[in-house]
């Protein structure tokens, strides 16, 4: 048997479920049963009720996984696909910030660590995260983590002042305005699509800055044929599976995403052999931080 059809016989006997991020390898997002952005994996996580779920993405999103679906048998296939800038917060430093900041309402991009969540008090992706800034008072102070960018882009977007903390995605804060200002050069009729983690210099350059699952969506909808794509390449092979007729460029030099692309179809295949590695938090942890994520979920089921 392939390696594929492999899998597809262990999942059947594991009675398993794949889910993938769009910036997975193709051979991956191609094996998954579903494939999404991280709001829309926390929301299938938290309704698959599988018995094993096979996360394929970075260690939050497994982590995030468990958190919503608690019964089940998580398994992150590499354990080394890490998020940098989920690293830049942490719990006891957030801790300290709250010492010195009473009242301060604590927004937490989802990308964020387990332990992280159980320190804050609401989640947001970058889908999501303009109506979770939104239901907060307007005479609340904010502070938004772990992503400046991000943060500064919602500012500027909603009128709104937070305090940000000092972390990034070095994968998006790579890309620079200049490269934007060279792809419409080279592809002057495109529409320019970036993330919002990207620097607010890049995001004024583009049409749109929308979360990958945004992106997609805005694709398929548009009436326009041409794009330029401003973050993980990976999310071209989506793309151009579902919009046949249009035509995706990526930027140059290639967005890529080390940690993204260390999960294998090997890595799913011994995952679902073996059921490991699994994620493992505690009850406190979870209880904790699932607080944050259903006070996001409440705002944007």
């Amino acid at each position: 048997m392939s390696i594929e059809e492999q899998i597809k016989t262990l999942k059947k006997e594991r009675q398993a479920i794949i889910l993938a991020h769009n910036y997975t390898m193709a051979d991956v997002q191609d094996i998954a049963d579903f494939v999404g952005d991280s709001l829309e994996l926390s929301r299938k996580a938290a309704e698959c009720h599988a018995p094993v779920i096979v996360f394929c993405g970075v260690r939050f999103m497994a982590e995030t996984a468990k958190i919503l679906s608690p019964e089940s048998i998580v398994l992150h296939p590499n354990p080394h696909a890490g998020c940098p800038m989920a690293d830049m917060a942490t719990a006891s430093a957030i801790q300290e910030y709250k010492k010195t900041h009473a009242g301060t309402t604590v927004v937490a991009y989802v990308n964020t660590m387990a332990e992280t969540k159980t320190a804050v008090d609401i989640c947001c992706t970058s889908g999501n995260a303009e109506k979770v800034i939104e239901s907060i008072p307007p005479e609340k102070d904010i502070l938004f983590l772990p992503d400046r960018n991000l943060g500064a882009n919602l500012s500027a977007k909603l009128g709104r002042k937070m305090d940000l903390w000092a972390g990034f995605c070095p994968t998006h804060n790579k890309i620079m305005p200049e490269h934007i200002l060279h792809a419409k050069a080279l592809h002057p009729q495109a529409v320019v699509m970036v993330h919002p983690e990207c620097l607010p210099a890049v995001v004024q350059l583009a049409d749109k800055a929308l979360s990958t699952g945004g992106m997609l969506r805005f694709a398929r909808e548009s009436d326009a044929r041409e794009f330029i794509v401003g973050t993980e390449c990976g999310i071209l092979h989506r793309m151009r599976k579902e919009n046949p007729g249009k035509v995706f460029h990526p930027l140059e030099p290639a967005v890529v995403c080390p940690n993204m692309k260390k999960i294998t179809l090997e890595d799913v295949l011994f995952a679902l052999q073996d059921l490991e590695p699994r994620i493992e938090l505690d009850d406190a942890t979870i209880s904790a931080a699932k607080g944050s994520i259903d006070k996001m979920l409440e705002i944007v089921p």
